[in-house]
């Protein structure tokens, strides 16, 4: 069976998956990351990671993957295929995609994590039939894919998308951008558990305790939650009136709050906006899975580049 090997390498684990032709995941695998033995152990741990995939699908399917795609986090040179820099795995200026494509001996396609699951979610996920969409995702920190037509938008050097560093409380906290009062933070799940974890005087609780005591009726839960959703709404009002999508697509650990944030959410962007259009809201869809079905995506993109909006899971 025809079939590429799709890559989402994380801070801490790799996800993995030959994918087939209509983006089914024929054979997933895992594996940490490693990156406790330094950025070099990361790379030669990719590459062997790949190479297993290879053999197995050769083994088990009958002939060896066509392509390669792969996502990884941090700053991306998509068109050079480098993996520029990345703090979380001590990397600057990898040529990841020659290098696997070396290794492979087949093309190698390289994305950012986060655009390559909004790619997935767009495409086969929520937001599928949408021909303009914005993935958020909202993590430790908060990051985006702007959507179009079923392709991703990189941006002239790689850095589309990044809603996270929208200033949204001029002169607030000190971002590590180096800019202050950025959405990530105060509107990320890491962001949410500093201002839970301060209110309730429990320096372990987190983003999701935050939910489950608003759900309660806590008022000091009530208080934090909303200060975040009130500057999601702002960040997410300047990107709408930008992009105008017609399906905002929320992700990340967040969300996994459900309509404990999607109903204030959707109210506090109709407050604000006068002539925009309020795209559809949604949950995204595909979990932990999107980094690995758009990592396939780019791949089957690069076998067949004119027109892979219509893929299907």
């Amino acid at each position: 069976m025809r079939h590429v090997i799709a890559l989402d390498v994380g801070g801490t684990g790799m996800k993995a998956a030959l994918a087939g032709p209509e983006g089914e995941l024929l054979h997933r695998a895992r594996r940490p990351t490693g990156r406790e033995h330094g950025p070099d152990a990361v790379v030669a741990g990719i590459l062997d990671f790949a190479a297993e995939l290879r053999a197995y699908g050769a083994e088990h399917f009958g002939t060896p993957a066509a392509a390669a795609g792969v996502a990884v986090p941090g700053i991306v040179d998509e068109a050079r295929g480098v993996a520029a820099y990345a703090a979380n795995l001590g990397w600057r200026d990898v040529p990841l995609r020659d290098l696997l494509a070396e290794r492979l001996g087949v093309p190698v396609a390289l994305g950012h994590d986060v655009r390559t699951g909004g790619l997935a979610e767009g495409r086969v996920g929520a937001g599928r039939g949408a021909d303009r969409f914005l993935f958020v995702a909202l993590g430790t920190g908060i990051a985006g894919a702007i959507g179009t037509d079923g392709r991703v938008e990189a941006g002239a050097h790689g850095f589309a998308g990044e809603i996270g560093h929208i200033v949204v409380r001029p002169g607030g906290a000190e971002c590590p951008c180096g800019q202050r009062g950025c959405l990530e933070r105060f509107a990320s799940a890491a962001a949410v558990s500093e201002a839970w974890a301060t209110a309730s005087g429990d320096p372990g609780a987190d983003a999701a305790d935050c939910a489950k005591a608003v759900d309660s009726g806590d008022p000091k839960a009530r208080a934090v939650w909303q200060e975040a959703v009130d500057a999601l709404a702002d960040g997410l009002v300047t990107a709408l009136t930008l992009l105008d999508p017609r399906t905002l697509i929320i992700g990340g650990g967040l969300a996994e709050a459900g309509e404990t944030l999607f109903t204030p959410l959707r109210e506090a962007i109709r407050r604000r906006i006068t002539f925009q259009k309020q795209p559809s809201i949604v949950p995204a869809a595909l979990g932990d899975s999107a980094g690995c079905l758009g990592a396939g995506l780019l791949a089957w993109d690069l076998l067949l580049p004119t027109d892979r909006s219509e893929v299907t899971t």
